[in-house]
């Protein structure tokens, strides 16, 4: 119920300074001494407080601001996108307002946005991590938040997680790629740092494995800082004389630019193709374009659950729910070495 926080009563009993020299502090007003505000700042570290921004919200509530907190990978990104208003849809089946916020795969930027939001005292948190290192949500979790992880786990900290079979997804979709006889198969995925790109990384080399074809690195690429990169290595593989016959992109915004460039360069009928991620305009291109996708609402609908049924006062085990992949297969996975 967000009841056992640290208030400024108990940092300026810990510091042994007044409550409105703490609040002085607290709020970046002039007037205190600086050894005084350095007393203070100790104890708001000691006692992990964090400054409530909707004090009176929380009064008429009973100890909720009837509010949840989203942390996505990249809002504008479509999968972010469709998480995002999956989430929202069911909280606000339940009168329940939905902050969401950006990570970019920044670890500092998901603290900052973890504070921010529970500085605005939200009931729980739905997070797409970018951190390897969860323990610092220990101290928030004593203190009544709660959280739950989608499309990747935490580190080092327990929590109810929603994921998806990344890894057989790739690996099952490839085995049509091998069937038609592709051998020269080009990867691009994301960093390996990303628990996702991991998973479908090694789908891609359990696929190639059992099809005992060997991986070629150079035909490998596991991340990319910008688009211009995507491009430049698409670029560079369709221009070798041993290009590859088939590829793997395994995410959305790579799968966009490969399209792009394969169509550019009129090769879409020479390549074949596959992506991770849904594209909305897939199914109209020629040929059209082979996916493996997540079912993201039923992501976002069982993440939301499982945050309400702890704020409703579950005290089970976490939970960790695999909701599987789809493999739709079309025209661009016929295209023959």
């Amino acid at each position: 119920m967000n009841r056992t926080r640290p208030t400024m009563v108990d940092v300026a009993r810990e510091c042994g300074a007044s409550l409105k020299t703490v609040s002085r502090v607290i709020n970046g007003e002039p007037g205190v001494k600086p050894e005084l505000a350095a007393k203070v700042e100790r104890a708001v570290k000691k006692l992990h407080y964090k400054h409530n921004l909707t004090a009176g919200s929380l009064r008429r509530l009973g100890g909720r601001t009837q509010t949840i907190g989203l942390l996505l990978e990249d809002i504008s990104n479509p999968y972010s996108a469709a998480l995002h208003r999956s989430i929202e849809d069911e909280a606000r089946a339940r009168g329940v307002e939905v902050f969401a916020g950006s990570l970019d795969e920044d670890p500092d930027r998901e603290r900052q946005l973890v504070n921010g939001f529970i500085a605005r005292r939200v009931d729980g948190l739905i997070i797409v991590p970018s951190s390897t290192d969860h323990k610092y949500l220990a101290a928030e979790r004593k203190a009544g938040t709660h959280f739950v992880f989608v499309d990747r786990p935490a580190h080092g900290f327990k929590a109810d997680t929603v994921i998806t079979t990344n890894s057989d997804g790739v690996e099952g979709s490839l085995q049509s790629l091998i069937k038609n006889g592709h051998t020269r198969i080009a990867y691009l995925g994301d960093f390996e740092k990303i628990y996702t790109a991991r998973e479908r990384y090694r789908g891609f080399c359990s696929a190639m494995s059992k099809g005992k074809i060997a991986i070629r690195p150079e035909l490998v690429r596991l991340g990319f800082a910008h688009r211009s990169e995507i491009e430049a290595f698409v670029i560079n593989l369709l221009s070798r004389k041993d290009r590859p016959t088939a590829i793997f992109a395994a995410q959305n915004v790579i799968t966009l630019e490969v399209v792009r460039i394969l169509r550019a360069k009129n090769l879409h009928h020479k390549v074949a193709l596959i992506g991770f991620d849904d594209l909305a305009f897939a199914d109209l291109l020629d040929p059209a374009v082979s996916l493996v996708t997540q079912d993201v609402h039923a992501m976002g609908q069982i993440a939301t659950e499982l945050l309400f049924a702890r704020l409703d006062g579950l005290s089970a085990p976490y939970e960790e729910r695999v909701v599987p992949t789809t493999f739709t297969e079309r025209g661009s996975t016929l295209i023959k070495p």
